[in-house]
């Protein structure tokens, strides 16, 4: 695609959060004309400094080609589309959605119905990956729709990530393999927690716990990714305890739907809504661990600056 393609193609990213940030920024530095929404005003003062335009409503997005939904979830994502300032009402027939947040794989079926009626396009596009990926273009999209908005929406589908999969004609499959990752996902992440708190229990050195794993078979990804934060003592949220509350939530209600047991997934669910409950749940999804802190009382990695002021 040339520069003067991208800059004719009007991009719309609601959502200007870890993801919507560094996938705004991803097309923006590919020469997309993008327009970030988000009601914070300091998150669309960050965009606007990085070259973008910047609007408080979906609304205003009404010039956009494609609008990218990245918000936190379900409901979100139907009052950005549908609601009072919302952004179906304004867009031009034929124009795309991309729906990415996670939500039930029955509510992306609806929202994919409810825009067709509309004369909308969506693309049921889940995204996977970190901010960290998602500001270099290199997220994993797991995506569903017809053939036609895949057309439409692939310049922007390779401008943001490193692989796009598509998995079915129809909205819905795409979420449902998001919750596939996200079942996976919040599991490994508890699962590190439990196992950091064991080896700290038993008198193990932390790092040394991490340098054994992620050269050993029990590593994941999520271990190798997150135990740096406990290590570290720094629970800025890059992905939040409450994130998983609600996607391991939507897991166990799906499979309830399908009477389908997910055991291993309550168990997670459980433990993040007792990191939620005791006042972590803005804290990075690192700190379910501070549960097992409550429970057992062992002694995390504290934070650079909280060591030197307990000097």
């Amino acid at each position: 695609m040339s520069q003067d393609q991208q800059q004719s193609q009007q991009v719309g990213v609601i959502g200007l959060g870890a993801m919507g940030m560094g996938t705004a920024t991803a097309l923006l530095s590919k020469g997309f004309q993008v327009t970030g929404c988000d009601i914070a005003s300091g998150a669309r003062e960050v965009f606007s400094a990085a070259g973008g335009n910047s609007v408080a409503t979906p609304a205003e997005l009404a010039h956009c080609d494609v609008v990218l939904v990245i918000v936190v979830n379900g409901q979100q994502a139907e009052e950005v589309l549908f609601g009072a300032q919302g952004v179906v009402a304004h867009l031009a027939p034929g124009s795309v959605i991309l729906q990415c947040a996670t939500v039930a794989p029955s509510q992306a079926k609806q929202l994919g119905e409810r825009l067709s009626a509309a004369g909308l396009w969506m693309l049921d596009a889940p995204i996977s990956g970190g901010a960290a990926k998602a500001k270099s273009g290199d997220l994993s999209v797991m995506a569903s729709g017809q053939p036609e908005v895949f057309n439409k929406a692939q310049r922007v589908l390779d401008a943001m990530a490193a692989k796009v999969y598509r998995l079915g004609d129809t909205p819905g499959v795409g979420s449902s393999m998001k919750l596939v990752n996200q079942l996976l996902a919040g599991v490994h992440i508890a699962t590190a927690a439990e196992a950091m708190a064991l080896g700290i229990r038993m008198g193990l050195d932390p790092e040394v716990i991490y340098e054994v794993i992620t050269h050993s078979a029990g590593n994941s990804w999520m271990f190798e990714n997150r135990v740096p934060h406990i290590l570290s003592g720094d629970y800025t949220p890059l992905s939040a305890v409450d994130i998983f509350v609600k996607d391991l939530n939507i897991v166990h209600q799906t499979g309830r739907e399908l009477s389908l047991a997910t055991p291993v997934a309550a168990s997670a669910l459980q433990q993040f809504t007792a990191a939620s409950g005791a006042g972590f749940g803005r804290e990075d999804d690192s700190a379910v661990i501070k549960v097992y802190q409550r429970l057992s009382g062992i002694a995390l990695p504290e934070a650079a600056n909280d060591a030197e002021g307990a000097k």
